[in-house]
């Protein structure tokens, strides 16, 4: 403040003598007064006096201008002299909301129970502002967007324009529904980046039900994903959260996976700039975990899953909902993210520490963690596969789900994956010295 009006008054005196400049200027260019009369004697003194007067006149005039440039100058003077005595500091104003905005991206199309979705996440929502709720929906399902839109100014409800089908070749019309939540998908994302412009989003689907500290989860883990290149993604699922897979004591338990999960996950929009120019037509989960997408990034999985699906029918037909999806353990405790110490997820943290506790954990045969088997202590303890087969075996035998994407298993990081198997830790993994993934075990 000071320097500013110092700097008026510095102007304003710079003008005062800029404006004297010019009037001497006008002066010193006008014509020798004896001049004036050369054009005839008759009425030389006349028009002598009469220049004389208007001349008078224009003097007049200047020095009352210079009189209010000296009251001006003399006014901020004054100023300066004040704020001297009396400096005020001022700061920027603050910003209105300096915290992140992360809203939730619910993708939705026939299914009425999206309201279970919908309840669940208004529940445990902190913040309207901070955590707007876009519910995008395909279909055109009349009944559903009655549902959607009894929340009123609760959530946004956009709608997917095109409905009409996806040509596809003869081999895939019974993968109709795949090619329509790729499209719906793209557009949607599209609607948040471009439309909204959030830099940032967290995706759910309509038969998803989220953790009480689904929010907090995502807050906490936003600043990690922003800064470390490594990081593409941050998802509340856990492929094998089921429970007895799971420790119970362990909420707060977070790692690194080389293996997209999906199913209620945060995404960038400089990522989606990468990624929608080349989105594909079908299968985009599938999609993601080719190396081609995920270029050797990871995402942060929770040890629990902070999201649960409750939705057996679908595209795919209730894939894996019997055998392992129907018994994923969701979080009931509230874990503090937020207060909590999370920078040992950065990659150049993490991995030294995780290679030091898999590999000097005791390696064991798989028969000595089942019943019945002579190992005796809480672990943890190591399982080691040399071959897609020998991991799928092993996989079945402890449980934990054996396929594999691109040669990623699924929970999988740096070819480890981490689970409770009858109480104890339990490493499925390569041998020491592990440096990739072999693509063609998929």
């Amino acid at each position: 403040m000071v320097r500013k009006k110092g700097t008026l008054i510095l102007c304003g005196a710079f003008l005062f003598v800029a404006w004297n400049a010019l009037l001497l200027l006008f002066l010193w260019g006008r014509p020798p007064i004896g001049r004036l009369g050369e054009g005839g004697k008759k009425g030389g003194a006349s028009g002598l006096a009469g220049e004389v007067i208007r001349l008078a006149e224009e003097v007049e005039s200047e020095l009352e201008t210079q009189k209010k440039l000296l009251k001006q100058i003399q006014s901020h003077r004054s100023l300066w002299e004040q704020h001297k005595d009396n400096p005020v500091v001022t700061t920027p104003p603050p910003e209105a909301n300096p915290q992140p905005v992360i809203p939730i991206l619910v993708i939705a199309c026939d299914r009425v129970t999206v309201s279970r979705s919908l309840d669940k996440l208004i529940q445990y929502r902190p913040s309207v502002e901070l955590h707007p709720i876009i519910v995008s929906q395909d279909c055109g399902h009349a009944e559903t967007a009655r549902v959607i839109g009894s929340y009123g100014s609760q959530v946004t409800h956009i709608s997917q324009p095109d409905l009409a089908d996806i040509p596809v070749r003869p081999d895939h019309r019974k993968f109709q529904g795949y090619y329509k939540i790729a499209r719906h998908y793209r557009w949607a994302l599209n609607q948040v980046f471009n439309t909204f412009s959030y830099s940032t989003v967290v995706i759910v689907e309509d038969d998803l039900e989220v953790a009480p500290d689904f929010f907090e989860y995502f807050r906490a883990l936003y600043p990690i994903l922003r800064s470390d290149p490594s990081l593409w993604c941050i998802s509340a699922w856990n492929d094998n959260g089921r429970d007895g897979l799971v420790d119970p004591g362990k909420a707060d338990l977070l790692y690194r996976t080389d293996f997209f999960p999906g199913l209620g996950w945060m995404l960038l929009k400089e990522v989606w700039a990468e990624l929608e120019p080349k989105w594909p037509k079908a299968f985009w989960d599938d999609w993601m975990r080719h190396p081609e997408q995920r270029k050797e990034r990871s995402c942060i999985r929770p040890e629990i899953s902070r999201t649960i699906t409750f939705g057996r029918k679908g595209v795919s037909l209730g894939q894996f909902f019997d055998q392992y999806l129907r018994y994923i353990k969701l979080n009931t405790e509230f874990v503090p993210f937020t207060t909590r110490d999370l920078s040992y997820l950065v990659r150049e943290h993490y991995d030294d520490a995780f290679d030091k506790a898999v590999y000097s954990a005791p390696l064991v045969k798989v028969e000595e963690l089942q019943q019945g088997g002579s190992l005796k202590g809480p672990g943890p303890f190591r399982v080691q596969y040399s071959s897609r087969d020998s991991f799928k075996v092993l996989a079945r035998n402890l449980g934990v789900m054996d396929d594999l994407k691109s040669g990623v298993p699924r929970a999988g990081y740096r070819g480890v994956v981490s689970f409770l198997s009858r109480g104890r830790r339990v490493y499925l993994a390569p041998p020491e010295g592990w440096t990739k993934y072999d693509t063609s075990w998929s």
